[in-house]
């Protein structure tokens, strides 16, 4: 297997670092628009030879075609935000190889009634494009990361293994990570962020379909293992809420963030004063979008390691009928220790927790463990297969019986 990365970012290095420890492949090129930072990604590397770095603009559908094919890629990886999604993803078409991201294309709020009824939901152009890709034989995996991404795949674990009927999945992600020397630093994307966050949340009921809420809305606190601790975690928009229902029969699809009240606070500022927007504005005699001015001025999460301090948590709640016929409530989940990440790949534990998923998942499809042709999520292929070559890498999981959250 060849493979290409877009985007020399935290996630796209985190990714490089992961990749040189596994066989699976035979080269991985890492490409950016900065040259330069795609190649510090590679030149850190202890195996130079299996991989390349290359400049790419990922907003531009051709050139990155005409890398892929100039690689010989098996599969393109985009490590980009999701701005760059249509792009790439097309890109990858054109060339005739597989795909796989970590966020969906973006959405668009209901016109008129953006807190109560979806617009254009995550992922509905990349999903519209289902058919072709099946008609080709393509495959185009996504939502790989961690959420999306391993969430998906403890949902389709749990259908499979543990439930034999689920009234709700509910995503948690939770943190205690401190960033010292920092009043205020995000430990991933803001632009990102920003979008997921201040955008109406998405909601799936079996008898409602999809529905939007007030950011923020449903506060609870959800008691995160292995010393984080309890967290007011609250709706934010995520791509699980559109993929799991598609694959997976249940009640009800939640996304909950552990945000903390300082950072609720920041974004609803933010979003005050006009500086989340993507709409470009006329400053002296350049133009630019706020929320890409608010990203350059806040720290590169990819280099905020050094800094950090504590876990990070990504899980999964399911509650339902378990196999014996009895209620049940479990919480499947991974945590990342910033220290050991930092040790072992010089990575913060956020975009390495990210960066795993996508590995793991090349390695399943390049073995044959995974197939498929078409768009689709992680939670359409077997789950117990990738948890096995998880665990085996050392990057073990755990689930803990648990009650409902507390809501406030």
């Amino acid at each position: 297997m060849r493979i290409l990365v877009v985007g020399a970012g935290g996630v796209g290095s985190a990714i490089a670092a992961i990749a040189q420890h596994r066989s699976f492949y035979d080269h991985m090129t890492v490409a950016d628009i900065d040259p330069a930072r795609a190649a510090r990604a590679v030149d850190r590397l202890a195996e130079p030879d299996r991989f390349s770095s290359s400049r790419v603009d990922a907003s531009d559908q051709a050139a990155v075609r005409d890398l892929v094919r100039a690689t010989r890629a098996d599969v393109v990886v985009n490590a980009t935000d999701p701005r760059f999604n249509l792009p790439i993803f097309r890109a990858a078409f054109d060339a005739r190889c597989m795909y796989l991201d970590l966020a969906m294309s973006l959405s668009e709020p209901h016109p008129d009634r953006p807190y109560s009824e979806p617009g254009v939901k995550l992922g509905d152009a990349q999903l519209a494009e289902d058919d072709r890709w099946r008609d080709a034989g393509l495959l185009a995996l996504l939502g790989m990361g961690v959420e999306p991404g391993l969430s998906d795949v403890f949902a389709r674990y749990a259908t499979d293994e543990l439930f034999s009927s689920i009234d709700e999945i509910g995503i948690r992600d939770g943190a205690n990570l401190v960033v010292e020397g920092h009043a205020f630093a995000p430990t991933f994307s803001i632009w990102t962020t920003i979008e997921e966050c201040l955008n109406p949340p998405l909601v799936w009921e079996r008898d409602h379909g999809w529905y939007t809420t007030e950011p923020f809305s449903e506060p609870e606190i959800f008691d995160f293992p292995e010393g984080i601790g309890p967290i007011e975690c609250v709706n934010v928009e995520h791509e699980e809420v559109v993929l799991i229902p598609r694959e997976i029969d249940c009640g009800r699809v939640t996304f909950k963030y552990g945000l903390g009240r300082e950072f609720i606070d920041v974004l609803q500022t933010l979003h005050r004063l006009g500086l989340d927007s993507k709409e470009r504005v006329r400053v002296g005699g350049a133009e630019v979008a706020p929320r890409d001015v608010v990203a350059a001025v806040l720290p590169d999460p990819a280099t905020l390691g050094d800094r950090m301090a504590g876990k990070t948590c990504a899980g999964t709640f399911v509650s339902g009928t378990g196999r014996d016929g009895a209620p049940r409530s479990v919480f499947l989940y991974h945590v990342a220790d910033n220290e050991r990440t930092m040790a072992e790949y010089r990575t913060q534990a956020v975009v390495w927790q990210t960066a795993i998923n996508p590995v793991l998942a090349l390695e399943l499809l390049a073995d044959g463990s995974w197939k498929g042709v078409g768009v689709r999520g992680p939670e359409a292929f077997d789950a117990s297969v990738f948890l096995e070559r998880m665990r085996r890498a050392g990057w073990d999981y755990g689930m803990v019986e648990r009650s409902a959250a507390v809501v406030v």
